[in-house]
């Protein structure tokens, strides 16, 4: 049953990069606003992802989580060829070498996260001063992306993107796990915070694909989203992190594979789904004879 979750695990996974090389392709051409709804390719590319993040959870049932969250990491190496493709170029050497060393970086840190099996408990309090953290964290970004452009720009909406992707995986994870066959606690307002955090997550998510620089922005969320997961699961629910000195050394060696990949993909050039357009300047009118005549 193993074998049965890891194909799938890597069926989701390729759906999900496929569907945000879609959306990021229409982004670009029409900008992060209410023009998408109108564009096909950019439902296309919503529905298979959200087709592979179902189907992720599905692998999860048949495959351990150490052995579906390598496929699932591994879903920045499969976007980025496939954002290529989109523009009828082949991927960059360093667009490879950056989403490979992202991908080992941030798979090596969550591999030194130790399992847990604590029911998770959030109070309302606890909730709200979550939600007000993850929000000020993306009016700061937005704020700052708002003055900058570039991959800077695209990585700091990615930053905001991946936080609020991140809340909506601790409330999952409390409302699913909380849940031990009560279906009760599902009428709960963590339950309606799903949905609306995950559509300001679509938002954040589809602004940074407007900038144009798919690897920074993918990667800023694959890397913030479980981090910030992980740092939420120990403060707010009680789960546990790597306290051994020996993983320190590990630790540091895969958060610098990480920023360096960061780094590399950052340093490439924009993509644009149709060149920029060449303003015309009208020739001089010319002077005739008959309109110097008085």
């Amino acid at each position: 049953m193993t074998w049965v979750g890891l194909i799938i695990a890597l069926a989701g996974a390729l759906g999900y990069a496929l569907g945000a090389a879609l959306q990021q392709y229409e982004a670009v051409a029409e900008g992060a606003s209410f023009r998408l709804v109108r564009r096909p390719r950019w439902w296309i590319g919503g529905i298979i992802g959200f087709t592979g993040a179902c189907l992720h959870a599905v692998a999860l049932s048949f495959a351990p989580l150490v052995a579906v969250q390598p496929i699932s990491v591994a879903t920045l190496v499969f976007a980025v060829p496939l954002a290529a493709f989109m523009y009828g170029r082949k991927p960059y050497r360093a667009e490879i070498l950056g989403s490979l060393a992202v991908a080992v970086g941030l798979l090596w840190l969550m591999l030194l996260v130790p399992q847990h099996n604590v029911i998770p408990r959030l109070s309302n309090g606890a909730a709200l001063g979550f939600v007000a953290v993850i929000g000020l964290i993306v009016l700061i970004t937005q704020l700052i992306a708002n003055r900058v452009h570039g991959p800077n720009k695209a990585l700091l909406m990615s930053v905001g993107a991946g936080a609020v992707t991140a809340s909506v995986s601790t409330f999952v994870r409390v409302v699913g796990g909380g849940m031990q066959g009560d279906w009760g606690r599902l009428l709960h307002w963590f339950t309606i915070a799903v949905p609306v955090l995950l559509v300001c997550a679509v938002v954040l998510l589809q602004r940074s694909y407007a900038v144009g620089y798919f690897g920074i922005a993918y990667a800023g969320v694959q890397v913030v989203d479980p981090i910030t997961s992980v740092l939420a699961g120990a403060i707010l629910l009680g789960e546990p992190l790597p306290t051994s000195p020996s993983t320190a050394i590990p630790a540091l060696l895969a958060s610098a594979l990480t920023i360096g990949g960061t780094i590399t993909l950052g340093r490439l050039t924009p993509d644009h789904s149709h060149p920029a357009p060449v303003k015309v300047v009208p020739a001089a009118r010319p002077v005739t004879a008959t309109s110097e005549v008085t």
